[in-house]
């Protein structure tokens, strides 16, 4: 009798997980990525603390749904998923980040009933994609559009600043900075590139301090004994060392038979920056801004020359600079007729709380504005900054897709309707898997519910009921803890945000759901190292 050994596949020290249990720890990961997020989610969420283990400094107090998820290390596959979905939305239109893995984690658990259940995954998946499909319609079908009409559209995007940031730590001086925000975006006439609005985080004052500024602000100084006012500026800005005057000389090695001689080195050197100087000078510019250092010689040469020169400027703020002064960044100098100079109405000094900036106005593209947030600590302009952040992606995006949709929960009802009345139509076992993802979908208003103390079955079951009533545009009025109107109450929210929240968790729940192995790869071996005793 021959005894059969199990044949062995993969290499030593892998390992697989099979069928259910693969499934299973999928889904035990994702669950718990959407549990530990849910609580941010809405108006009334909470916020979290999070801490770096190394180094203490960095501790940031944030509900937005990327940072938090960004910042926690996750090794459970499924898990990581989430956490890309969140990145994805965040880098696509901004916000909605919580949303979307929120969803994503109660499609999972709506299919972890279906499949204890018997229900095979390929049928859960099938019958997700009809109710996709007619999810998307419903909510597309719902969406206003005011692009024709600039006063309404401009309501409109109030309205949709102050949703976005009525979630956030900036909820209480939301008029203020939904203002700050429209203004910014409404500034780029259209373009939605957002590079042109700089943000300017400066401790000290209160939220309510914070303002919009035109033209540009850079947080350098200037040169000692030049100019601190530079009007109808021409202004050349470079990526070049600007720190060889001196021979270093704790830092190179230089064999020489004579003391004399590291003298002569140096006044080489020094000559040699001479002449770089009086390149730059041949620019025409008055106005000099390096990325890197600018010794003290050099400083002194272009102080001689009335010129002013801004030494380190952060690589952001040269290449912001470039953009909105319509210059190049230079490294050569030896054609001064192939260089474009930036051009500026006037360059000054300004003082913001105790700290000194450059300002520049009338910059060549009008659209450049710098938002200057105040606040007490830096945990609270670190979040207000990424609020602003997220509302200033949402308005761009909103201005090249100008449909808005109701917030509040209004368009996971509407969508959940669709759906469900598309689940009474299908017969067979997708109609089960289709009325599961309106239970999910209607888990939303719920969970925004539950985070404001309210009484979520009531208000869900009445939300439930006025849409069912034809009462299309009522969800939740968190303020008061009832069902109201949300078109009278103005809770706007754009379509772009609400379509990429509902697909992107469709699809990544499904990804997880088809999971029906895990491999994981044995680790390198480690060879001893018998060299050293």
């Amino acid at each position: 009798m021959v005894s059969l050994q199990p044949v062995q596949v993969l290499s030593y020290g892998a390992e697989e997980e099979k069928g259910e249990i693969a499934r299973l720890s999928s889904f035990v990961g994702a669950i718990a990525v959407g549990d530990l997020i849910k609580s941010t989610l809405g108006p009334k969420g909470m916020d979290k603390i999070l801490m770096s283990v190394n180094n203490t400094d960095t501790l940031q107090v944030t509900n937005d749904g990327a940072t938090i998820l960004r910042s926690i290390g996750v090794d459970n596959p499924a898990a990581k998923v989430l956490v890309d979905i969140s990145k994805v939305q965040d880098d696509e239109v901004g916000d909605g980040t919580t949303s979307v893995t929120v969803l994503a984690c109660e499609l999972l658990k709506e299919a972890e009933n279906l499949i204890s259940q018997k229900i095979h995954p390929q049928t859960v998946i099938a019958g997700w994609r009809k109710a996709t499909a007619a999810a998307r319609q419903a909510l597309e079908a719902s969406a206003k559009d005011h692009g024709g009409d600039p006063a309404e559209f401009k309501k409109d995007l109030l309205n949709i600043a102050r949703t976005t940031l009525s979630s956030k730590i900036l909820t209480h001086h939301k008029e203020k900075f939904s203002n700050l925000a429209v203004d910014a975006v409404l500034r780029l006439k259209g373009s939605g590139n957002l590079d042109a609005i700089q943000i300017i985080k400066k401790l000290g004052g209160a939220l309510e301090d914070s303002y919009l500024d035109e033209g540009f602000l850079l947080d350098k100084k200037i040169g000692v004994n030049q100019p601190k006012r530079v009007e109808n500026a021409q202004i050349l800005i470079a990526n070049t060392p600007m720190d060889t005057d001196k021979i270093k000389v704790f830092g190179s090695k230089v064999r020489v038979d004579a003391v004399s001689k590291v003298a002569e080195l140096e006044l080489a050197e020094k000559e040699k920056m001479k002449d770089k100087v009086e390149k730059i000078l041949k620019h025409k510019c008055s106005v000099f801004i390096n990325r890197q250092l600018i010794y003290n010689y050099p400083e002194q040469l272009f102080a001689d020359a009335g010129v002013m020169a801004i030494e380190h400027a952060d690589f952001e703020g040269v290449e912001r600079l470039a953009l909105v002064t319509g210059g190049e960044i230079v490294s050569t100098f030896d054609n001064p007729e192939q260089v474009k100079l930036g051009q500026c109405d006037l360059i000054e000094e300004v003082i913001i709380g105790e700290d000194r900036l450059i300002k520049f106005s009338g910059v060549k593209l009008g659209e450049a504005c710098t938002i200057v947030i105040r606040g007490a600590t830096r945990q609270i302009l670190d979040e207000a900054d990424r609020s602003l952040h997220d509302a200033l992606c949402v308005l761009s995006q909103t201005v090249k897709e100008t449909k808005t949709v109701y917030g509040g929960g209004c368009s996971e009802m509407l969508m959940a309707n669709a759906v469900s009345d598309l689940a009474t139509k299908t017969p067979g076992k997708d109609a089960v898997a289709i009325e599961a993802f309106a239970r999910a979908l209607r888990q939303l208003p719920t969970v925004i519910a539950d985070n404001a103390g309210y009484d979520s079955a009531e208000l869900v079951s009445q939300l439930r009921a006025n849409h069912t009533e034809g009462h299309s545009t009522y969800g939740l009025n968190m303020d008061e803890g009832i069902v109201g109107d949300m078109s009278e109450l103005g809770i706007t929210e754009s379509l772009r945000v609400k379509r990429q929240i509902l697909l992107s968790a469709s699809e990544a729940a499904e990804m997880i759901l088809r999971v029906d192995n895990i491999l994981r790869a044995a680790p390198r071996q480690r060879v001893p190292d018998h060299g050293h005793c």
